[in-house]
């Protein structure tokens, strides 16, 4: 019990997975995972022939905190940015806005390529284009087709086109409209002259040629002109911009890749020009705003200083020149003084009533004056204000980039909220503070106008337009002094955004392909995929390819190995006797001895049954060879054909199969009648006979003992040619007469499942004094360790192989096939 439990262990075990066979498999296809390296390797030079270059380059520049001063060294009217940090992140974010690259593509025309068709694709020559072509952008160009142009002479060129349908999709570059348009189907030709206005459905502009570029008859170019939108898209996608360091966040590097180096160097220069223009004009909105409204101010001043000019040069022509004395001019002046602040209050508290109603009334705060202009100095409105236009700046800039209703709408809306809410307590804090030294001026103007109540009125009346005719003229200098320094402040404003680095093509740049990385990746696909291939063909494989896997899966020993041979029939052991196959009979027949002599059933002869899993495996030209060793031998042998399903072994010995075993159950024939001599000295047949309806009760019945009985006392050896074990259990009742069992197993055919069946058989006794015969064996250095020694005759012998062994001549194709087998 516990020698068969240690069996069973043995064999579970050797079911598992064979690492080791696994690996010479590989080794015997080294020929195909060569072959998909090649393969990979093959492809990945097509693939990075065929890739175009892309390239990356750079620039950088430089974001400072310039506050350039209004009115006085303490005021600013410049866009507060909020420092530094501040503009360095809405520099960040305006540099993927659309509005931005809407901007910058509009700038180079990059919806519109210049090509020549080249090895493998049509290529941007983009500035190297021998001509310039002028967009009519109020007409249609066609989006995503190629516009050839063909040059006739030096001053004449042709428009080809090749439509394959009626209509196609144009733009209009003015208000990027897209529509589709009616195109001439097939061949399109007509010439045009240099200048000359194009006029197509398709195509509208001129074509200029540049005068420092030749222009060869014959020549080809296209032009393809590509969606507005999508080439926006592309490079907003594609730019790049970060911290150079980050020991210095005010330096920012803009970065893009692409395939041609000239529209990338273009492209990040034009970016850096057009936002730093964009910078400085909004640096210059609020000083501006302030220019305007001192305009309008200084209109009301000009036209009352007009009004009180005329009024005191009339009154000079009505009445005669007056000598006031100088009490009375101090007292003038006193005046003067007061009204002239008082005006200046009353135009404070005008600023006040109209910022305020500005905030209650309007949503765009961008356009607010700078409360210096009429002299206010409070830090809480002026910080205030300027927060408030540059949240509202801000927004401006998000409504290119971001969906209305968004989170960051919210938060900036909130934080303009929370601003004007303080903004308009801080406004009626200052007017009640206005309010009262406007009330304190008039109560001085009432008390020195009472001292000059004494006068003549026609005196008092000239004091009071002297006084109105010095103010107006002191208020129109001071508006014509903020106007002319709000100017020079908005002159000398600079951008904060300075290019360091600008973009260059000085070489290389080049980041793809990465042809060393798509090699790697070939050679590593190359000889993975195959090896995965394998493992899932070595995994799936339930056939039997070598002796070490039998050895492996079953205890039962090997008795023989025999070399696959092609001949005209299966007489292979008496018609070539020194062949190969012949010599592996006898090894077999020499193995069986020691067998048979182990046995003690006290009986003349000896009984062999070979049997098989599924037919085609070798059974029956195993039997045939193995009776005719022993025939040869001297032995008196006879063959039993019991295949009765199947009948196969009258074919080769050239006698019919009226006659056999089924007749001499069936009681027809006697035993002489159906056993035939054969033309092999010592060797009889019994073919089967007709095929009968119910061949397993005929091998069941007693007449085949009595047959087998009599036999052993005529014959030496007896072999009997038994049905598949696999397929019917007609061998399993033939067991009881034979002393020695061979199992045919034929390699790369049969399952390995069957293996399971012969030990489980052999297990339980049914099968007796079993033993494996391979067939189609193959001697291998890499495959089918443990045997291979002492059965391989006719596999890599030299010399000595040559000498007992028949030489066959093989055909040139056979040599061929033997030679590359040895590599």
């Amino acid at each position: 019990m516990r020698d068969y439990e240690e069996l069973e262990d043995h064999e579970s075990q050797n079911i598992s997975f064979d690492f080791r066979g696994y690996l010479f498999k590989v080794l015997n296809l080294w020929k195909f995972v060569l072959l998909c390296i090649g393969a990979a390797m093959l492809i990945a030079y097509f693939i990075n022939v065929r890739k175009q270059n892309v390239y990356k380059l750079d620039s950088l520049i430089s974001v400072d905190n310039d506050q350039n001063p209004f009115f006085t060294a303490n005021t600013s009217i410049s866009f507060n940015w909020g420092g530094v940090s501040g503009k360095v992140g809405k520099i960040l974010t305006a540099i993927k806005t659309r509005s931005h690259n809407e901007k910058v593509v509009d700038s180079l025309q990059y919806y519109m390529e210049y090509l020549v068709e080249g090895k493998y694709r049509k290529e941007d020559i983009y500035k190297k284009a021998p001509f310039e072509f002028i967009i009519d952008k109020t007409k249609n160009q066609v989006i995503n087709y190629p516009v050839g142009i063909r040059f006739i002479s030096d001053d004449e060129f042709e428009v080809f086109t090749a439509f394959e349908v009626a209509s196609a999709s144009a733009q209009k570059y003015g208000d990027q409209s897209i529509s589709r348009i009616k195109v001439p189907v097939g061949t399109f030709n007509k010439n045009y002259k240099n200048g000359e206005n194009i006029a197509l459905s398709f195509l509208n502009g001129k074509l200029l040629l540049k005068p420092s570029h030749d222009i060869k008859p014959g020549s080809e170019y296209f032009l393809k002109f590509r969606s507005y939108d999508a080439v926006v898209n592309s490079y907003k996608s594609r730019i790049i911009i970060g911290s150079y360091s980050q020991l210095s966040s005010s330096i920012l590097k803009l970065e893009l890749a692409g395939n041609n180096k000239s529209k990338i160097v273009d492209y990040l220069n034009a970016t850096s020009s057009i936002l730093s223009r964009t910078e400085l004009e909004t640096k210059n909105l609020y000083a501006t705003n302030t220019i305007k409204f001192i305009d309008s101010s200084l209109a009301a001043v000009n036209s009352d200083l007009k009004n009180v000019t005329d009024e005191m040069n009339k009154f000079r022509m009505e009445n005669q020149v007056f000598d006031i004395s100088n009490e009375m001019n101090q007292i003038s002046e006193q005046l003067r003084e007061f009204e002239l602040a008082k005006q200046e209050e009353e135009a404070k508290l005008d600023y006040l009533n109209n910022l305020e109603f500005y905030l209650n009334t309007k949503t765009d705060y961008t356009k607010i004056a700078a409360p210096t202009s009429v002299g206010i100095n409070e830090g809480n409105i002026l910080n205030s204000v300027s927060k408030i236009v540059n949240l509202a700046a801000e927004r401006q800039n998000l409504e290119y980039t971001t969906k209305e209703g968004s989170g960051l709408f919210k938060e900036i809306d909130r934080r303009i909220d929370s601003e004007k809410n303080v903004l308009l307590e801080t406004i009626d804090a200052t007017k009640q503070t206005i309010r009262i030294r406007i009330g304190t001026m008039s109560r001085n103007i009432v008390n020195l106008e009472s001292n000059l109540s004494g006068l003549p009125e026609d005196e008092q009346q000239y004091l009071k337009i002297q006084r109105k005719l010095e103010i107006s003229q002191e208020a129109y200098d001071i508006y014509m002094t903020k106007r002319s320094e709000a100017a020079i402040v908005k002159a000398a404003n600079i951008s904060d955004i300075t290019v360091i680095d600008e973009a260059k093509d000085i070489g290389g740049g080049l980041i793809g392909p990465n042809k060393s990385l798509n090699y790697m990746m070939a050679l590593m696909m190359g000889f993975f995929i195959p090896m995965f291939l394998i493992f899932i063909v070595y995994l799936l494989d339930n056939t039997l390819h070598g002796s070490d896997e039998v050895t492996r899966m079953s205890n039962i020993p090997i008795l023989g190995l025999i070399g696959k041979y092609r001949y005209k029939n299966n007489l292979v052991a008496y018609e070539k006797p020194k062949s190969a196959v012949a010599e592996s009979f006898r090894a077999i027949r020499s193995s069986l001895q020691f067998i048979f002599s182990k046995k003690d059933t006290g009986k003349k002869s000896n009984t062999l049954m070979i049997t098989s899993s599924v037919s085609g495996e070798g059974k029956t030209f195993t039997s045939i060879n193995i009776a005719t060793v022993y025939a040869l031998s001297g032995k008196k042998t006879i063959l039993l054909g019991l295949d009765l399903r199947k009948p196969k072994i009258f074919n080769d010995f050239n006698v019919t199969n009226d006659k056999g075993v089924v007749n001499y159950l069936i009681g027809d024939n006697d035993m002489e009648d159906v056993i035939t001599h054969t033309h092999i000295e010592n060797l009889d047949i019994i073919p089967s006979g007709p095929i009968p309806p119910n061949p397993s009760e005929l091998l069941m019945s007693g007449k085949l003992k009595e047959l087998i009985a009599t036999l052993e006392h005529e014959y030496d050896m007896i072999i009997l040619d038994t049905p598949p074990l696999g397929l019917v259990t007609d061998a399993l009742e033939l067991t009881q007469y034979a002393d020695a069992t061979i199992f045919m197993v034929r390699l790369d055919y049969t399952k390995k499942g069957m293996l399971q069946l012969v030990n489980a058989k052999n297990r339980t006794g049914e099968l007796k004094n079993v033993s494996f015969v391979l067939n189609f064996y193959r001697h291998k250095n890499n495959s089918n360790y443990g045997y291979g020694y002492g059965y391989g005759y006719g596999y890599g012998y030299g010399v000595y192989g040559e000498t007992y062994h028949e030489k066959d001549n093989p055909s040139i194709f056979k040599k061929i096939k033997n030679f590359l087998r040895r590599i």
